[in-house]
Parts: C-alpha cells; structure tokens; sequence
C-alpha cells in the first residue's frame, strides 16, 4: 500500500495533460467545502431533543458553533504539519489519509449525536474532521502551482474554488437526509388544551400517568421548525431530527469520493518545464514582487514577509468566518421578525447556498485576476472595500427594524455576497501570493504554515460572534422584560420575573416569547443583535490593510544558493 501511494507512483509521463489535474483536485475540494454549510447544522442540533424547539438540556447555539471551530483550527494546524510531509510523500498519500479523517470524523460525530455526547462530536467532526480537513487543503497546491507556472492564480483558484463551493452541494444533500430522516415528537395539542406547571424552569405535562419534560411551540417559533408543524405542546425526546443519520451518509459518499480523486493525482517529472513559456524576469515582466528565486521553509518563517501575509490571511479570514458559521440563523433573527412573510427557514438555507455560490466565484475570479492586476493591489481591494461593506450591515439590521421593506434585505443580501467573493478570493489568492514571495519549491510547506492564521481566524471569527451576540440577546431579554406586565409574564411562563435567570437557562423565555406578550409597538431587539461584531471586522480589516500596503520583496539574503 505504502508503494501504491508513493510520490514516485504518481509521477506523470511526458504526454499527461497537466488540465486533468483540476478535476482530481477539485472533487477533493469540494468535499471537504461542505464545512461551510455547518450552518444548515445548527437548527438540528439545538433541537436535538426538542425537535421542534428547544429544551432545556439541548446543546446552545454557542456550543454547536464552536464545533465548526475546533474544525477549522485543526484544519490550520494539521496543515502546518503536513506541509513538509507533503513535500516528501506527494499528494496522493496525503489525499488518501485525508479522505479517512474526513469521512471517519463523520462517522464518530455521528455517535456522539446518538449518544447525546457532545465531545465525541468535537473529536469526530472538530479533530479528526478537522485534520482530513487540512490534509485535503493542501494536498493539490503546490502540485498545481508547479503544472501552472504561467498562471498562478488562475490555477489555485480552480481547486480552492471547490472548497467554496462545497457548501452549494452540500445544501441539498444535508437538508435532503435531515427531512428523509426526521421524526416529528409525540404532540399533545394547543397550549391552551394542555395542563403544564414549570419546575426549575421546565415545563412539565402529565403523559401517561407521569410528569414528562414538554416544550411549547409558539407563533414565533413555527418559522424556525426543521419540518412545519402545529403550533402547540410536544413531547421532549420522542422524535429524531435526523442528524446522526445524515452524518453516517455523508461520511460514506466524501470517503468514496476523495478517495476516487486521491487516487488521479499525478506530479511532474523533475526538470519539467512548460513548452514555450519564459519565466517573469525573462519575459521582461515589471511586477518586481514576482521572484525567480526560492526560499525554504524554514527561513521563511525568519521573515517579515510570512508574518505580513499572516495577518492578512487571518483578519480576511476572521472577518468572513464568524458570518459564515452562523449565516443561517442570522439571517433568520435579522430578517426572519421583521419581515416574516419574505424571510423563512427555507430563504435562510438558500441564502447559506448562495453564499457558497458567491464564495466559489469569488476564489475563481478574485485569483486569476490577480495574474493580472498583482496580488497585493488585489488585497487592498478586499480589505478598503470590505471595510465599507462590514460597516452597512448594522445600517441595513437598523433600518429594516424601523421601517420593514424588502430594500433592506436586498441591501443586506448583496453586502455580503460581494463579502463572500472577496473572502473566497483571499484563499485562493493566498496561495500564488506566497509563490511570488518565497518561489515555487517549497510553497506547499510555507503555505500549510501560514495556513495557522486559519486556525487563529475559525477561533477568532465565531467567539466574536457568538460572545457579543450572547451579550446582547442577554441585554435584550432584559430591557424586553421591564416592558411586560408582571401578571402576563407569570401567567405566560408558569413563574414571576424574579425566576428570569433560571427560565432564560432553560429556554422557556426568549426573545421571540417575549415579544408574543410584549405591549404593541414594541421594538423587537432581533435585528441589532449582531451590530458590535460587524464594527469589529471592519477594524481587523484595517489592520490588515496596513499589513499588505507595507509588503516588500523578501532580502536576498533569504534565498536559497544553487546547492539548496
């Protein structure tokens, strides 16, 4: 087996046409993208025992977030580490492991749902999904910058377009098997038909002969069910959301598949060098920051260039990451109160897919445009426009709060899918950037180390996010509370105002309950929840801005002699 996946297996005969390489790379890419849609996740694992809503001892939104993190930290840190490997063994032993990890992590994270243990979904998905995650990044890219010498950009846009892209094919077959599987809990009927009493915050019903836990299916929270239902009093525990059995198919198909891609990967043979084309310097091209000399992996960690390119990677990153790994309830808290008729569970699912869709295209065009425009003007792009675009959101979430209208949403919407494009294209350009800065020969390793700044922005992004949305759903719930009749409240949940504490632990009171029950006129807070994190992104995207306009080319003395 170890011969079959050697480097020397795999090298490409004077006759192979470098194009099929793309697809190879490609089909491994666009499995390991479908962790972009971790955010079509989220509804069903918040509800793994309400199902419908809630319960009180369902996983929060923070702690299944943080699952996409421990993911992409992992992804950041099994690069750094492969990258040398990478080196040594060629890209079809590194594929071929990677597709075990990924599609293992699957599986383990599916017993982790069955068995409601929440770290086993963290070891599966976040720690060995993670590392199928960066082992299957890498694995093409310095393969393609050496088949594509003559165009750089154009080339890793073409594999890391898939990893974009991803999330478009996973849409549909993750909401496919999450309905083909999904089991709606045993109904009691409409709140007003049932007899409840809270304890310790939960509400209990009488069901055969014995009190069991219950949740409470409102107004508010019949656009925010998986599968459309009553509204009304269900049975905690006594349904499925079909999450576990999504997880078991998906990591079946991505194995077969990465495997199949492992397996076409081919190298080219040493001293190869691409018919009629003439290196930069020799075809007399101007763009000084294009070197013909290489710098080793180490030394290149001794300049001040790595850590520049650093934080670009990562401030790019972590501006677009946090969005990404909550964009499905988001949009949902944002649009969905506000404009209620317009914006759904359905909308918001295929706005996490046109995400994926702007995202892929983004890597593709922001990446061969930089053959033409240079990579550093193209990051100044990202960040001077993406600082202007982070700061309109909290303008679009205030506006349609005040004065509902579909404008808002148009606004919103376009906002971030030019966000997604530039975020995309910051990926797929990162790679011939580091080629114009340290050379070709050891890329791959260099890039699966700064591939860290990943890491740092999958923890960054969603702790940003989530913190600050906590505080401010926290604040909300409590100027929410000063509005409601003390009677209304106690007669609404089972308990006084005094009880607030312990009732927002277990889900009985939300924003979306408490507006139910709020004086008419009431503001609903939803909408400007996510207002502070916008501002923040904007400001790490300055900071990166003054990384990349202070780049210069790498001393001389960093280069490598003609021994190596």
């Amino acid at each position: 087996m170890a011969g079959l996946l050697s480097k020397e297996r795999i090298v490409a005969d004077a006759n192979f046409n470098r194009w099929l390489i793309a697809p190879a790379a490609l089909g491994i890419h666009l499995c390991i993208g479908s962790v972009y849609a971790w955010s079509l996740f989220n509804p069903a694992l918040v509800k793994r025992i309400g199902v419908v809503t809630s319960a009180a001892d369902d996983w929060s939104l923070k702690s299944v977030v943080w699952i996409f993190t421990v993911a992409i930290v992992f992804l950041g840190l099994s690069a750094a580490i492969a990258g040398k490997w990478l080196e040594q063994v060629g890209p079809r032993m590194v594929g071929v492991v990677a597709a075990c990890c990924w599609g293992g992590g699957f599986v383990v994270g599916g017993l982790g749902i069955v068995g409601g243990q929440l770290w086993l979904v963290y070891l599966g998905y976040g720690v060995i999904g993670g590392c199928g995650l960066g082992l299957g990044y890498v694995s093409p890219v310095s393969t393609l910058l050496r088949w594509f010498p003559d165009r750089r950009g154009m080339a890793t846009g073409l594999a890391i377009m898939g990893f974009g892209g991803g999330a478009m094919l996973g849409k549909p077959m993750i909401e496919g098997f999450l309905r083909l599987y999904y089991r709606a809990p045993d109904y009691l009927g409409p709140l007003d038909g049932v007899e409840l009493v809270t304890a310790a915050g939960r509400r209990l019903s009488e069901v055969g002969g014995q009190l069991q836990e219950v949740v409470v299916v409102g107004a508010n929270d019949v656009a925010a069910m998986i599968v459309p239902g009553p509204e009304g009093v269900y049975v905690a525990g006594s349904g499925t959301v079909g999450a576990a059995q999504t997880f078991f198919t998906l990591g079946a198909i991505y194995f077969v598949v990465m495997m199949i891609a492992a397996f076409a990967y081919r190298v080219p043979a040493p001293g190869w060098r691409l018919a009629g084309w003439l290196p930069a310097e020799v075809a007399g091209d101007t763009r000084t920051m294009i070197t013909q000399n290489d710098v080793h992996i180490d030394q290149a960690l001794k300049t001040p260039q790595f850590y520049q390119l650093w934080i670009v990677l990562c401030f790019n990153v972590t501006a677009g990451i946090g969005v990404l790994a909550v964009a499905k309830t988001m949009m949902t808290e944002i649009f969905g109160t506000t404009l209620p008729g317009v914006v759904d569970l359905e909308f918001a699912a295929t706005y996490v897919l046109m995400i994926s869709v702007f995202n892929m295209l983004g890597r593709f065009f922001w990446a061969s445009a930089s053959d033409y425009l240079g990579r550093k003007n193209t990051y100044h792009i990202f960040f001077g426009l993406g600082i202007a675009l982070y700061c309109s959101i909290p303008f679009f979430a205030s506006q349609v709060s005040a004065q509902p209208a579909v404008v808002w949403l148009v606004g919103f919407y376009a906002a971030t899918m030019i966000i997604f494009t530039m975020y995309g294209g910051g990926f797929a350009t990162i790679p011939a950037y580091l080629a114009d800065i340290f050379g070709t020969r050891y890329v791959g390793g260099i890039h699966g180390r700064l591939l860290t700044a990943w890491s740092t922005a999958g923890v960054l992004g969603p702790l940003a996010i989530t913190t600050l949305r906590e505080h401010a759903v926290t604040r909300a719930i409590g100027e929410l509370v000063q509005h409601v009749e003390p009677a209304r409240f106690a007669a609404s949940f089972g308990a006084g105002v005094d009880q607030l504490d312990q009732l927002v632990a277990a889900k009985t009171v939300t924003i979306a309950k408490l507006m139910e029950i709020a004086p008419p006129g009431t503001v609903n807070p939803t909408a400007s929840l996510y207002n502070q994190t916008m501002y923040l992104m904007a400001g790490l995207l300055f900071l990166a801005l003054i990384a990349n306009a202070t780049m210069r080319p790498v001393h001389p003395r960093h280069h490598m002699g003609d021994a190596g």
